[in-house]
């Protein structure tokens, strides 16, 4: 149930003290919160094209099982939102493109929010495993939002914590501003 937040935790506190060690790309928790999405993206969108059995996530049989009725070819529509999934990881990791990728991925999970709503209702499993719950499957989807809508306001003037600013490097003109 909470696999897919730590693809999300996991990857973000890694590029954080990455960070913290140094990398100035991943001086600040916006720019690497960018990069665990992505991370975590690519996990997710692989599993849209992965036959069912294959990991930890379930496979494409099993997302086509929750398209809610009134979607139409849900097979397709998996292929389809794990395209725009990994089009959106890619564009979150480029500065140039982070903006449009995280409105544009903050629109796809409202959009895929049915699916999710759909699968807890109806109890549809993934991989035998139970359905995730509604009441967990809501707030999840909401942190995923509120990710992709911070990446999307990302500036080339996020400022580091105080305790990561190096003196002699261009943190310290960042933090005078």
């Amino acid at each position: 149930m909470f696999g897919t937040l730590m693809l999300l935790a996991g990857p973000t506190l890694g590029f954080r003290l990455l960070g913290l060690l140094g990398v100035g790309r991943f001086a600040s928790w916006r720019t690497s919160a960018a990069h665990g999405l992505a991370v975590m993206l690519v996990a997710t969108a692989t599993a849209h094209f992965a036959p069912r059995g294959m990991g930890m996530m379930p496979g494409h049989d099993d997302m086509a099982a929750m398209v809610p009725p009134f979607v139409p070819f849900p097979r397709v529509m998996v292929y389809l939102t794990g395209v725009l999934e990994l089009a959106g990881a890619v564009g979150l990791v480029r500065t140039a493109t982070r903006t449009a990728a995280g409105t544009g991925l903050a629109v796809l999970f409202v959009l895929m929010f049915p699916a999710n709503v759909y699968a807890a209702v109806e109890d549809i499993p993934f991989d035998g495993d139970p359905a995730t719950p509604l009441w967990f499957r809501i707030p999840e989807q909401l942190v995923f939002i509120a990710v992709a809508l911070w990446a999307a306001t990302a500036r080339d003037t996020d400022r580091p914590w105080p305790g990561v600013i190096r003196r002699g490097t261009d943190d310290t003109a960042v933090a005078r501003r």
